[in-house]
This record gives structure tokens, sequence and C-alpha cells, in this order.
């Protein structure tokens, strides 16, 4: 097995996921940092916070664009590789990319290992691996958007049906058992805002709020 070439692939991914697209837009449009108001969380949800759709926009198309950029381009590289990896090995590649990719997100190495919760990347990495599994996902998160107005809300269901659409589509595979990881680290990132729903606490989306 390739070792270094895993490697470097893995390594590469997670310092891709490690760009905090909040703090970077938040900078270059002179707006405060995301980890100094709201819920203080690097991600578009709170960015909105500050008042600035366009960033917003900008930091959840980016922070998507990471995750699919990241798959998709392991995707191409270990399909026209010379490598001759085995079906079994890509899929491993493609799993340890996706898991690297979104670990750098949540625990950036730039920024103190202090990361956002991952919807937006989750949401590109799952476009990369299969685009039916990701459009479903997408589809589950504004359909839950459009009924509730939670982010949060939105984003645990939809990572839930995320690993259970993998499931369906994949069977069992390193990349089902990928995305099931990423789901179960999404929702421990969201135990904050799982807390604030049961409390009938946790701000609508729009609302400009300190949770």
């Amino acid at each position: 097995m390739p070792w270094l070439f895993f490697s470097l692939i893995i390594a590469t991914s997670y310092c891709l996921g490690s760009l905090s697209f909040a703090v970077i837009i938040s900078q270059l449009m002179k707006l405060p940092n995301p980890h100094t108001y709201g819920s203080g969380n690097p991600g578009a949800t709170n960015v909105l916070r500050s008042g600035n759709k366009i960033a917003a926009i900008l930091t959840l198309v980016l922070d998507a664009a990471k995750g699919w950029i990241a798959v998709s381009a392991v995707q191409y590289v270990a399909a026209y590789s010379l490598l001759g990896l085995s079906l079994n090995q890509h899929q491993w590649l493609i799993a340890l990319t996706s898991l690297a990719v979104f670990l750098g997100h949540l625990f950036p190495i730039f920024y103190k290992f202090k990361g956002g919760k991952g919807v937006a990347t989750a949401a590109g990495i799952l476009i990369a691996i299969q685009p039916l599994l990701g459009g479903l996902t997408v589809l589950t998160w504004l359909s839950v958007a459009l009924i509730f107005r939670y982010s949060s809300l939105s984003a645990l269901i939809s990572a839930v049906f995320a690993a259970i659409y993998s499931f369906i589509g994949l069977d069992l595979s390193p990349i089902s058992l990928a995305i099931l990881t990423v789901t179960v680290l999404l929702i421990w990132r969201h135990t904050t805002n799982i807390q604030n729903l049961l409390a009938g606490q946790e701000k609508k989306i729009g609302k400009i709020g300190n949770k």
C-alpha cells in the first residue's frame, strides 16, 4: 500500500480543511472576528449575525468548496494514478481524505485548533462522494430549515439522514463508515445547540443574538 502517497494526501486535506473561511472572509471584509461575538463559532450562521449577508454566503460556499475540492481531487488522482490502487484502497483513501478535511475544519492547525461545526464542509464532502447523496442531504437541511427555522436542528437531522442515505447507497464500506464518523462528530459539535433547543433558547435563522 502506498503509505507515503496516502500520508501526503491526508496531510494536505487536513491543511485545506484548516482554512477557516469565516475568519478569512471577516478579515478581508473588515468584520469582527467570528470567535468574538454570537456563538463564537467560525461558521456561516455566526458570520450572518454580523449583519453582512455576503460574508455569510461566501463563508458557506468556501467552507463547502474545500470539502468538495479535497475529495474530488483525491478521486481524480486515485483514478488516474500509476500506483495501481485496488478498489478497497481507493475507498479507504476517499474515506480518510473526507475525515482529514473535516477534522481540519473542526480543529484547524492555523487557528489554535478552534474551528467550526463542519456543516458546510460536510455538505461539500458528500456532494463530492456522490452528488445524489449530497443533494438529498442538502434537501433535507433545507426542508427542516424552512419548517422549523433552526439552523442547528436542520444540521442535526440532515447529518443523521446523511448516514442513513450513505448506508443505503454505499452499503457497509470505508466511505459509509467515514460518513457515519462525520455524523457523530457533527452531532458532538452541536452539544450546546442541542441543550439550547431542549431549553427553548436556540436562536432561529436570521436572528441576531448571543447564542
